[in-house]
């Protein structure tokens, strides 16, 4: 793994002087994550040294799967709960955790709603983490200055697009997914990119700035050649991919895991190390102070009524989640009404009835499976969202419930009253006025009994009859009532001797 500190600083409309004082400085020294597997641990980082100024790019370089993503989660701190950390993470020279609004964390999957616009994804965003102290017209000028920091204005009308729908770009997606996480202006932002190539063991190789990366692996017997591009050459040193090649001897090189530990030592005893070493003191002695934690911008309901509306119209347009059911629906109906037409009252239209009620339960229940994978395309969202704090899972279990309940009474309803009336099944609720006193005089009599009349409430089984029929049998509050009156009557009568207890 290389760490290229880039000598540019990100132009963030603020002098230097203000980036550190406002800023985060970020250090992490002897870093080593383990992944737990039984007794047994194998180490994904060895002891990693680094730190990142405010106003300044830190680019991780390394072949994928050298542990880049395990790096960004450690210092994140959204490691995974099979994974064991050891070293020091300092924010400010402090252990602390990521506080909300902190920092912001661009996963590598694309995970957006695919049925809204850039304007439309980057505003609802925007409503769901900015203060409530901000008016709609500010929250959308945010929104629109945000999008057009990242290039996206010609697109702010496009739709995301996803499976069967053109949309974004690969690269415009990628610059969507940073444009909402940068909304809030996060102190730290981290950005998990895929790159090609193969493993070089959690190693730091290089830690340093771009300038003295080329000197440094020219001095240790790997030079970039002319007109090549340097990133790729140090990628290329690392990379165990040609090592078959030289097996068979088609390349006459050393072995790259030779390679890499001749980069790795010669990194430990540089100068470039030491002074990392004297960086990362300086940073925790000069500026060591306590990150403020920020209190959640905006409110539980906030959540609930913009989670809420985003998922309603994520449902009206994704025809995977309700419309095509319903096309379904309504096509299997009219079926089953033309073929159960006119069932008359004879002893075999009994069955065919029962057969009737039984096929329309059953594909009503099977074809729940079709909503699937537009719910799964939301959760990843979800993942996402949740991953920067932006609402919790309450939030979203409300809100997915509540705008799906308008969508469930119509593919019920419609292709229920075609089911229904057509075979003439019975119109009523109640079939008939007997039916009707059967029930209502049984349902009377449960509430009666667990009411506290015959068996005091105490005495009562606990499962069902006491939780829940007791309290909301409606004859509870008479029972309590009376037996008040009743008992405190007994209790004058026993006064007066007029009741005797033997």
């Amino acid at each position: 793994m290389e760490s290229i500190n880039s000598t540019p600083r990100i132009h963030t409309g603020k002098s230097s002087s203000t980036d550190a004082e406002d800023g985060v400085f970020l250090t992490w020294k002897d870093l080593w994550v383990t992944v737990v597997n039984g007794k047994n641990g194998r180490p994904i980082l060895q002891g990693l040294t680094g730190f990142a100024r405010p106003g300044e790019l830190l680019a991780i370089m390394g072949p994928s799967g050298c542990g880049k993503s395990a790096l960004l989660n450690a210092l994140a701190g959204i490691l995974d709960p099979h994974t064991r950390k050891a070293g020091d993470i300092l924010i400010n020279g402090h252990k602390q955790t990521m506080a909300y609004g902190t920092s912001a964390y661009v996963t590598q999957d694309e995970a957006l709603i695919h049925t809204f616009t850039v304007t439309e994804a980057v505003y609802y965003s925007a409503q769901l983490r900015l203060p409530d102290t901000m008016s709609r017209s500010e929250k959308k000028q945010r929104a629109e200055t945000t999008i057009r920091e990242m290039g996206l204005q010609d697109a702010m009308n496009t739709r995301v697009g996803g499976w069967g729908n053109n949309g974004l770009s690969g690269g415009e997606k990628r610059r969507l997914s940073i444009c909402i996480e940068i909304l809030t202006r996060p102190r730290l932002l981290f950005l998990d990119e895929p790159t090609s190539g193969l493993d070089s063991a959690g190693k730091t190789v290089y830690f340093g700035t771009f300038s003295a990366a080329n000197e440094f692996f020219a001095s240790n017997g790997f030079p970039c050649p002319t007109l090549q591009n340097p990133s790729d050459h140090f990628l290329k040193t690392i990379n165990k991919d040609f090592d078959k090649d030289i097996e068979e001897g088609f390349v006459n090189e050393i072995p790259t895991e030779e390679v890499i530990n001749i980069l790795v030592n010669s990194y430990k005893s540089s100068d470039i190390f030491q002074h990392a070493q004297t960086e990362i003191a300086q940073i925790c002695k000069q500026h060591s102070r306590a990150v403020e934690k920020e209190k959640r911008h905006v409110t539980f309901f906030t959540q609930c009524h913009v989670l809420t509306r985003r998922s309603f119209i994520n449902m009206y347009r994704d025809p995977g989640y309700y419309r095509w059911r319903l096309a379904v629906y309504i096509a299997l109906t009219l079926t089953l009404a033309v073929l159960f037409n006119n069932l008359g009252l004879s002893y075999g239209s009994i069955q065919a009835r029962g057969a009737l009620l039984l096929f329309v339960t059953a594909i009503l229940t099977f074809m729940t499976i079709g909503g699937f994978p537009s719910f799964v395309e939301e959760m990843k969202v979800f993942e996402r969202e949740r991953l920067n704090g932006h609402y919790g899972i309450i939030a979203f279990v409300l809100a997915n419930t509540i705008s799906a309940i308008p969508f469930l009474i119509v593919i019920s309803l419609i292709p229920g009253t075609i089911c229904y009336y057509i075979p003439r099944l019975q119109k009523g609720l109640v079939p008939n006025f007997l039916t009707g006193i059967i029930v209502g005089a049984g349902i009377q009599g449960i509430m009666m009994l667990v009411a506290g009349f015959f068996r005091s409430p105490a005495d009562l089984p606990k499962p069902v009859l006491k939780y829940p029929l007791h309290h909301i049998a409606f004859h509870k509050g008479e029972a309590d009532d009376l037996n008040g009156r009743r008992c405190v009557e007994g209790y004058m009568a026993c006064g007066n001797g007029d009741l005797e207890v033997g």
